[in-house]
């Protein structure tokens, strides 16, 4: 397995992968490097063999990734990690998939996989959207979770957020018929937007019931983004769906 960065910490950035919705092309990431730390650039190193994904574009074998059968979990975006660690460290039964392309947040977690021996933790440090299409099989995944996604709070660029009806049908086709969606934003608006693309999206059903919300669930840490949000006067919606049949037409 490859490592993603040069000894100097260089990598050209990603392209920004597109879901096309009508003329639209939502964009699932805008690339946000920041500081690369020593310590960072050590975890690219010496812990991206043992924890890393290299992107390949092909379908991936995810029980041959993690040597076992068991059910997998997709976070999308986990920024520095900590929820994607906390639900590791108290549920090992099941294997865990994380994407990220902000690589001091990617080289953090590495260091802090390593650190609690999380054999059931493997990383992407690529586009969601491209993982999704090309390298996870249809029905694949027992629950994906998108927490705090960039708002795009600027009402002219609300277009570009992730949660648009193409990127929530995508959701859908790779989640086991009984798997979940967990969504979490601390933006009013946002959470409009997620109830009326996921309410209406077909195999979705919201387990609040329609525009409804649960509270934060255990498996869910508070983040430094919910912390914030709450320090700036916003409210925290928690978002459950669960994946059922879609209707066959007559």
């Amino acid at each position: 397995m490859t490592n993603p960065f040069d000894s100097a910490g260089a990598k050209a950035p990603p392209k920004p992968f597109t879901v096309t919705e009508g003329r639209r092309e939502v964009r699932s990431f805008v690339l946000r490097q920041g500081r690369f730390t020593p310590a960072q650039q050590r975890a690219f190193d010496q812990r991206w063999p043992r924890f890393g994904i290299d992107f390949s574009g092909q379908p991936r074998d995810l029980d041959s990734t993690f040597g076992r059968t068991a059910p997998k979990v997709l976070e999308i975006g986990f920024g520095n990690g900590a929820a994607l660690r906390h639900a590791a460290r108290f549920d090992p039964a099941r294997d865990y998939i994380g994407i990220e392309v902000h690589a001091p947040g990617v080289g953090r977690l590495l260091n802090a996989l390593a650190e609690d021996d999380a054999d059931h933790v493997r990383l992407y440090h690529h586009d969601a959207v491209e993982v999704l299409e090309k390298e996870i099989a249809d029905g694949a995944l027992d629950e994906i979770r998108i927490y705090f996604p960039d708002p795009w709070h600027k009402k002219r660029h609300n277009k570009r957020r992730l949660i648009q009806p193409a990127f929530a049908a995508l959701l859908v086709r790779k989640l086991a018929p009984d798997g979940r969606l967990h969504c979490a934003t601390d933006w009013a608006d946002y959470a409009e937007q997620m109830w009326e693309v996921l309410d209406a999206t077909p195999g979705l059903v919201n387990r609040a019931g329609a525009r409804g919300s649960v509270p934060r669930p255990d498996w869910r840490p508070q983040t430094h983004f919910e912390s914030r949000g709450q320090k700036l006067g916003h409210g925290v919606w928690d978002l459950l769906y669960d994946r059922c049949a879609l209707e066959r037409p007559d």
